[in-house]
């Protein structure tokens, strides 16, 4: 079940460098928020806060609140391994396991959670294939490694292994960026599918991805070079790009930074 994110004066360091201050936000269920912004000021270290992956890296701790409906993520007592099944992530490189057939990769999930039983698996596997739009490429060769497939399968791949488990949310981060053209329409077209199963939060440089796939659009950028990053401007995508409320919004979309 899609879920309602709400952040809360959020600051994130990497040890004693404040990466990002204080971004509070709210993320609607059910639909597709863009970041965007330049390179350097924060965003995917946000996104990566929204599931926990930010305190992975060494130094890497965060103040303030991600409530998903109203739970804490970061309370007293929630287990950081819980948090990352229920908020799935797919990353900018595809990054299937290697040594894995397809139908390994996209069960892996389920079998290290252990949420099903033995006559389900098959089942589930060809549901999250058809969910991302690949079942009908490799229906015939589950039993191949997951690498051996194109770049632009082995994201829809890892997007497969992602909806698996059922997540609330389904975090990306420059999803499309090691992608051809024609991947990256497939990709978006999934987006478009997706957000009526899950509530989705994506990292782009490609505004006109953000204009084409995004329900909403939040601008984030630098006060000054070593500052952290700032969220600067949230709002409907097409008012984003259209009639935004900061001229550092608009001096961005229209190409005089960044």
């Amino acid at each position: 079940m899609a879920k309602r994110i709400d952040v809360g004066g959020l600051t994130a360091y990497y040890g004693s460098h404040k990466a990002i201050e204080d971004i509070s936000m709210t993320v609607e269920p059910r639909s597709v928020t863009a970041f965007i912004g330049p390179s350097g000021c924060g965003k995917s270290t946000f996104l990566r806060t929204l599931n926990r992956m930010h305190e992975v890296t060494p130094g890497g701790r965060v103040e303030g609140k991600v409530l998903l409906d109203d739970e804490n993520l970061y309370g007293s007592g929630v287990d950081p391994v819980t948090v990352r099944r229920t908020v799935g992530m797919v990353f900018q490189r595809p990054n299937p396991f290697p040594t894995m057939s397809i139908f390994d990769n996209v069960a892996a999930g389920l079998r290290l959670n252990g949420t099903y039983r033995k006559n389900q698996l098959s089942d589930i596997v060809e549901k999250s294939l058809k969910g991302a739009n690949l079942w009908n490429e490799v229906k015939d060769r589950l039993n191949k490694p997951g690498s051996g497939l194109s770049g632009g399968q082995q994201q829809r791949l890892c997007i497969a292994r992602a909806i698996a488990v059922e997540p609330d949310v389904l975090l990306m981060d420059e999803p499309c960026s090691a992608l051809d053209p024609i991947s990256t329409l497939a990709i978006e077209d999934l987006i478009g599918e997706l957000k009526e199963r899950f509530t989705i939060v994506i990292v782009t440089h490609n505004m006109q991805q953000a204009a084409r796939v995004s329900d909403r659009t939040a601008f984030f950028n630098l006060s000054a070079v070593g500052k952290p990053g700032r969220l600067i401007e949230i709002d409907e995508t097409e008012r984003i790009f259209s009639n935004p409320s900061v001229q550092a919004t608009e001096d961005y979309i229209s190409g005089r930074f960044g």
